[in-house]
């Protein structure tokens, strides 16, 4: 069983290395690239003041931010999410960059930092399926139909809930989906067919002339009655 985390974050800036801090996770959790309906999300004050480009991505304010939780506070809730599941994020660096600068804050009891290579990275994906357009999330909601019309802000669970959305897509998704739906939609025909078949009449006929059932009634005979096929030769057999 394939388990996979897709995850977004939301911060006060993009310079985790300079100081800006994470506010906002989100997780959506996926068995076999199918959505189980678990999901996480968690606000975090980040202890410092969200930059004016930031607030106008996503809206969170240093107000609201104020009376929430910090990251250290709600990690083990994060960890027990997230387990040994595998992360799936668009354009990872980012937000991998920003979660292992929060781990690292936390001193002997930060867990192990988040390798890259261990992260799916729909990015890269993106761009090789679709070379030279553009793949930010809401170009391929556009490629794909997927409905983004919620996404008047950026926010950790709605983007991880569209990016799992896209990752089946980039997978291959719709165009497996619909090939199961035509094998469907091909089933019941077929059945109707069969049971048509199986159902009509199937008269038989003889291709024997008159002289070859002679010859083979007069051969019959030579065997006598204690022929084992006799039991089985049906009174209509001239038919």
């Amino acid at each position: 069983m394939l388990r996979e985390i897709v995850l977004d974050t939301e911060t006060t800036g993009t310079d985790a290395r300079n100081g800006d801090r994470l506010i906002e996770i989100g997780g959506v959790e996926l068995l076999n690239h199918i959505p189980t309906g678990q999901t996480f999300h968690r606000y975090c004050n980040p202890g410092r003041p969200v930059s004016e480009g930031a607030f106008a991505v996503h809206g969170l304010s240093d107000a609201f931010l104020s009376d929430k939780p910090t990251f250290a506070q709600i990690l083990p809730e994060l960890r027990a999410f997230l387990g040994d599941g595998r992360l799936v994020i668009h354009n990872a660096p980012f937000d991998v960059g920003f979660l292992n600068m929060e781990y690292a804050r936390l001193g002997a009891d930060a867990p192990p930092p988040i390798a890259l290579e261990d992260v799916v990275d729909t990015l890269p994906m993106a761009r090789r399926k679709h070379p030279g357009a553009a793949n930010n999330l809401d170009a391929l909601c556009t490629r794909y139909g997927i409905d983004n019309t919620r996404r008047t802000k950026h926010g950790a669970l709605l983007d991880a809930q569209i990016l799992a959305e896209v990752y089946v897509e980039l997978l291959g998704g719709k165009q497996t989906s619909l090939g199961l739906l035509a094998a469907e939609t091909a089933a019941p025909a077929a059945a109707a067919v069969v049971e048509a078949v199986s159902a009509a009449p199937r008269p038989f006929r003889s291709r024997l002339t008159a002289a070859e059932r002679a010859r083979h009634d007069a051969f019959r005979a030579s065997l006598g009655p204690a022929a084992v096929w006799s039991d089985y030769v049906g009174a209509d057999e001239s038919a």
